[in-house]
C-alpha cells in the first residue's frame, strides 16, 4: 500500500503539523511506503499523484481544509481520507464529507460535532493523535536540560511549576487557573505559573488582558507569560521541568499537550468535557473540573477560508455551544490537592505515563490506522 500524507509539511512546531509528522514517522517505522506533501501545494501534490500514484491520500486538518485534502485528491482520481479536528461547528463541505467512505477524527467529541452538524455517523472513526513517548518521558529534575528549562523561564528551585502551553493562554483555561491559584495562594507551597504561548496578534492582545487579571488577583508576580517561538526540542524538557500541567481548555478537539504532559509523568488538570474525556482519567491520571459555563452563540460570520463569500452569516436555532468554562472552585480544590501532596503528583504522573505509552504512542496510532484502512477500505 502506498500512502500520501497531506499536512503542513515540512512540519513546523504546531499541533496539526506535529500530528501529521508523527503519523509520517510511525508509518515509516512500520515499513509502509509513505510520502508527504504540503496540503496547500497544488503543484507538488499533482507531481505525487502522477508518479507515485498513492492508493490513499490522508489529509490532516479541519473541515475547512476540505478543498486541499478531499476535493483536490478526488479531482485527480485519488482515494481521499481526511483526519479531522473540529472548531466547534461544521459549516460547509457536508456533501463532500458525506460522500467519503471514511473520515478519521481525533476524539469522540469531534465525532459528535460532525454528526450534530449533518455528517453521517457510519463513515466516521476515531483515531487519536500520536505522541512521541521516546522524547516526552519522565526525567530527573536534576538533569541539566531540565534544570536549564526552569532557569530559562525564571523558576526557582523551591517553586512548584504549574504549566500551560497553547497558542494563547485564555483558550487553554489559564484565566480560570489563575482565579483558582489566587483562591489557594496562602494554603500551598511557593509556586510559579508559566503560560508558554505562541507569538501572534491575538496572543499579544490576550496576554495584556490576562496580565491585568493576574495583577487584579494579586498574583501578578507569580505568573509568567512567555510569548516566544520554540522548537519541539525544548518542549519535552519544559514539560519535565513542571510539576503540574494545567489546561482546562475552553475548546479542545484532542489536547496534545495534555497527553505530552502525561507522557512526561506529570499530573494533569483539565475540564470534564470534549476530548479530555477520551484522553484523561479523572482521579487516576488527571483531575477533571466540572463545566461551570457553556457559552452559546446564535449566529456566526464565516468567509472565504470556510468556502463562503466574505461576511457570510449563519444563524443557529437553537443556539450552539461555542466554548466552555471550567469550575474555578473545582480547579482550586484539585490544585490544592496536587500542590500539597508530592506522592499524589508522582502516583498520577506514573499512571499518566503508562496510559499514554499504551494508547497514544505514535507507532500504536500508525498501526491502528493501518487496521482501519484494512477493515474499512480493504487496503493492505
Amino acid at each position: 500500500m502506498k500512502v500520501l500524507l497531506l499536512f503542513d509539511y515540512p512540519a513546523p512546531p504546531g499541533g496539526l503539523a506535529t500530528q501529521g509528522d508523527l503519523l509520517f514517522r510511525g508509518l515509516q517505522e512500520l515499513g509502509v511506503d509513505v510520502q508527504a506533501a504540503h496540503l496547500e501545494s497544488a503543484r507538488e501534490k499533482d507531481w505525487y499523484y502522477r508518479w507515485y500514484r498513492p492508493d490513499v491520500t490522508i489529509g490532516i486538518g479541519y473541515w475547512g481544509h476540505a478543498p486541499h485534502i478531499v476535493l483536490d485528491p478526488q479531482a485527480h482520481g485519488m482515494l481521499a481520507v481526511p483526519w479531522l479536528v473540529a472548531d466547534g461547528y461544521v459549516a460547509n463541505y457536508r456533501d463532500a464529507l458525506n460522500d467519503l467512505p471514511l473520515i478519521l477524527v481525533t476524539s469522540s467529541w469531534v465525532k459528535e460535532v460532525y454528526i450534530r452538524d449533518g455528517i453521517r455517523s457510519d463513515n466516521i472513526v476515531v483515531l487519536p493523535v500520536g505522541c512521541d513517548t521516546g522524547s516526552f518521558l519522565p526525567r530527573d529534575r536534576g538533569e541539566a536540560k531540565v534544570r536549564a528549562a526552569r532557569e530559562a523561564f525564571g523558576v526557582k528551585p523551591e517553586e512548584l511549576l504549574i504549566l500551560t502551553v497553547g497558542g494563547d493562554g485564555a483558550s487553554k483555561g489559564s484565566r480560570e487557573v489563575m482565579e483558582a491559584l489566587a483562591m489557594i495562594d496562602s494554603e500551598v507551597p511557593p509556586w510559579r505559573y508559566l503560560c508558554k504561548v505562541w507569538p501572534q496578534p491575538r496572543t499579544f492582545a490576550q496576554n495584556a488582558l490576562d496580565r491585568e487579571l493576574a495583577a487584579k488577583l494579586g498574583i501578578g508576580g507569580k505568573v509568567v507569560y512567555a510569548t516566544t517561538i520554540v522548537s519541539r526540542n525544548l518542549m519535552p524538557y519544559l514539560f519535565a521541568a513542571s510539576d503540574i500541567y494545567a489546561a482546562p481548555s475552553r475548546l479542545e478537539g484532542f489536547g496534545m499537550p495534555q497527553v505530552e504532559a502525561g507522557a512526561c509523568g506529570k499530573p494533569v488538570l483539565a475540564i470534564n468535557a470534549m476530548s479530555m474525556v477520551d484522553t484523561l482519567v479523572h482521579g487516576e491520571t488527571a483531575y477533571l473540573a466540572e463545566v461551570a459555563v457553556e457559552n452559546r452563540i446564535s449566529e456566526t460570520i464565516l468567509g472565504v477560508e470556510e468556502g463562503f463569500e466574505p461576511g457570510h452569516r449563519v444563524a443557529f436555532d437553537p443556539p450552539r455551544i461555542a466554548d466552555y468554562r471550567a469550575s474555578v472552585p473545582d480547579l482550586a480544590k484539585w490544585l490544592r490537592a496536587l500542590m500539597t501532596d508530592p506522592a499524589l503528583r508522582s502516583r498520577m504522573g506514573e499512571a499518566g505515563r503508562l496510559r499514554v505509552a499504551r494508547l497514544f504512542d505514535y507507532r500504536a496510532v500508525a498501526r491502528r490506522l493501518l487496521e482501519i484502512l484494512a477493515i474499512r477500505l480493504g487496503l493492505q
